[in-house]
């Protein structure tokens, strides 16, 4: 079998061991981590999210070597039935907008029809209580990275039906792998997978 093949049968388990997905993840390779998440069908991408209990914060996001507003690409597939392939695209703030007090980032959804709703810009932050990398569409970032689009309101456009006073909620399957699941008062029906990809 490939390594993929045995990432896949680990997920699909009758019993999650989710330490020994998170070491098979770890052990793969960057092309086996994008092809285990672009495989994930979403009765598998919502067992793995309430499987996850790995802590997972900003800097499994964005190492911490990274210089402020470079970017770090995420691929992501959800569970829309359709364009399920997208990317999140995150960077730390420059120096003059870095708070003080907790660590930031800056994000967008890249995806196809962001014509049409919008980049769906966000503001990323760790929540220490749950262990859980919080993505809030109800904040806004105060700059981008130059070649990122213009930040519009989430309310403008067809993306109030998508992501105006959503949050997302992320929870780690491995260095690189995290699971996610969107909430807008209450846990709506659409998960995420995302995977870190390194330069």
């Amino acid at each position: 079998m490939s390594a993929l093949a045995d990432i896949l049968e680990l997920a699909r388990a009758p019993t999650l061991d989710t330490d020994a997905l998170a070491a098979a993840l770890d052990a793969a390779d960057a092309t086996t981590r994008l092809a285990f998440v672009r495989a994930l069908t979403p009765k598998m991408q919502r067992r793995l999210f309430d499987a996850a209990t790995r802590p997972v914060t900003t800097f499994d996001i964005v190492p911490e070597d990274t210089a402020p507003l470079q970017e770090v690409i995420c691929e992501g597939r959800n569970t829309l039935p359709a364009f399920r392939l997208f990317q999140k695209r995150f960077c730390t703030p420059s120096p003059e907008h870095r708070p003080d007090k907790r660590r930031m980032l800056w994000g967008y959804n890249h995806q196809t029809l962001s014509g049409i709703t919008g980049p769906g810009y966000f503001v990323a932050y760790d929540d220490s209580d749950s262990g859980e990398l919080v993505i809030d569409y109800r904040e806004l970032p105060p700059e981008h990275p130059a070649q990122w689009p213009q930040i519009l309101d989430n309310r403008a456009r067809l993306g109030r039906f998508v992501y105006a006073g959503m949050v997302d909620r992320l929870r780690g399957l491995s260095d690189h792998v995290t699971i996610g699941r969107a909430y807008k008062a209450k846990p709506m029906n659409a998960w995420f997978a995302l995977v870190r990809i390194d330069p």
